[in-house]
C-alpha cells in the first residue's frame, strides 16, 4: 500500500472511537476480518503499532493518537469536498459573480444579499463595482453572471438584458437656496450644476432631460462619487441630479431633494449570458425580482415622498 486509503483512515477513527474492532465493523457495515486488515495494512505502511488492547478495550498507542488526530481533519476535509460537488451539481452550492454600480450595490443589494443568505446559504455572491458598459462587457466575456445596468443599453450579441425596476431622478440643492417646489430644467440650468461624468448613462439621460426643453448647461465639475457629490451640494458649491434609490440612512440638513418637474426615471435592468442559466445564476436572479415588484408600485407616485414644512413650497426631504 503505496499511499494511505481514507477508507483505512476511517476504520482506525472508529475503532479508537467505539473503543472495539467488532463495534467498529458494526459501525462500518464491514466484516470483521476486513477490519483486521485495515489496520494491518496502516501498520504495515508506517512501520509502527497503532493500537493495543487494554482490559479487552482498544487503545491507540502515541502513534496511534497522533494519526487519528490528523486523519479526523483529511477525513472533514474528505467529506466537505464531497458534499461541496455534491451541491454545486444540485445548483445548491456556487459563487454567483455579480457587477453593480456603488449606488446600487450600496442602496438596493443589501436586502437581496441578505435574502441569498438566508434561503440560499450554498450561493456565495461575490459583488465588483463596475459602469454599466464595464458590466455588459465583463457578462460578455464570462467573467460576471449578471450585471445590473443603466438601460436603455444598444444590443449585445449573447446577452440578454431584463428590465429590474425604474428610480426617479431627484434634484438635490442646498437648503438655503431660495428654490421652487418642483425644479425644472430652466431653473436647474440656471444654477451652479454638479454633474456625473459625462461618459455616465445618468448623464446622458439628463442631458436629454435638459435638452427636451432647449436647456443646454454646462456642469461646474463632473463627478462619479456620489458621496462628494453630495458633500459638494452640502457646502453650498451647486446643485445636481441623481437616481433616488432608496431613502438614505443618514440626513444631512444642508441638503434639500426637489422632484423633478417634468419627472425623469432612471431604469434599470439585469443583463446576463443568453441560453440555458445555471441553477445559482438563476437563484439569485429570482432574489432579485422580487425588489422590481416592490419598487414599481411605489416609484409610480413620486410625490408620497416629499413633504412641507414651514406653509411654504419647499420640500424637506433629505438625503
Amino acid at each position: 500500500m503505496r499511499a494511505l486509503s481514507l477508507d483505512r483512515l476511517r476504520t482506525l477513527v472508529c475503532i479508537v472511537d467505539l473503543g472495539s474492532f467488532a463495534a467498529a465493523a458494526r459501525a462500518l457495515h464491514l466484516a470483521p476480518p476486513t477490519v483486521s486488515l485495515h489496520v494491518s495494512q496502516l501498520e504495515e505502511r508506517l512501520g509502527t503499532s497503532l493500537l493495543t488492547r487494554d482490559r479487552g478495550h482498544v487503545c491507540p498507542t502515541r502513534a496511534g493518537e497522533m494519526l487519528v488526530e490528523r486523519a479526523r481533519l483529511l477525513l472533514h476535509q474528505a467529506d466537505a469536498m464531497v458534499d461541496d460537488v455534491r451541491l454545486m451539481v444540485e445548483g445548491k452550492r456556487d459563487r454567483v459573480r455579480l457587477s453593480a454600480a456603488t449606488p446600487v450595490i450600496a442602496n438596493l443589494l443589501p436586502g437581496v444579499l441578505e435574502r441569498i443568505e438566508r434561503d440560499h446559504p450554498g450561493i456565495e455572491v461575490e459583488l465588483s463595482v463596475c459602469t454599466s458598459e464595464e458590466s455588459l462587457a465583463r457578462v460578455g466575456q464570462g467573467t460576471i453572471d449578471i450585471g445590473i445596468v443603466a438601460l436603455l443599453q444598444p444590443g449585445v450579441p449573447g446577452i440578454r438584458v431584463l428590465p429590474w425596476r425604474r428610480d426617479p431622478v431627484v434634484a438635490l440643492v442646498p437648503s438655503d437656496w431660495d428654490h421652487p417646489r418642483r425644479a425644472t430644467p430652466a431653473w436647474l440650468a440656471s444654477r451652479p450644476l454638479i454633474l456625473n461624468d459625462s461618459r455616465t448613462r445618468l448623464f446622458r439621460l439628463t442631458a436629454e432631460w435638459f435638452a427636451a426643453a432647449g436647456c443646454h448647461p454646462r456642469a461646474r465639475i463632473e463627478h462619479n462619487y456620489n458621496e462628494a457629490i453630495k458633500s459638494l451640494v452640502a457646502s453650498g458649491y451647486g446643485a445636481t441630479l441623481l437616481s433616488y434609490e432608496a431613502t438614505p440612512a443618514l440626513v444631512d440638513p444642508r441638503i434639500t431633494i426637489l422632484p423633478l418637474s417634468p419627472p425623469l426615471w432612471r431604469p434599470l435592468g439585469l443583463a446576463h449570458r443568453a441560453g440555458a442559466i445555471g441553477q445559482p445564476v438563476r437563484l439569485v436572479l429570482d432574489a432579485l425580482v422580487p425588489a422590481t415588484a416592490v419598487r414599481t408600485a411605489g416609484a409610480a407616485r413620486p410625490a408620497r415622498t416629499y413633504s412641507r414644512s414651514r406653509g411654504d413650497d419647499r420640500s424637506v426631504n433629505r438625503p
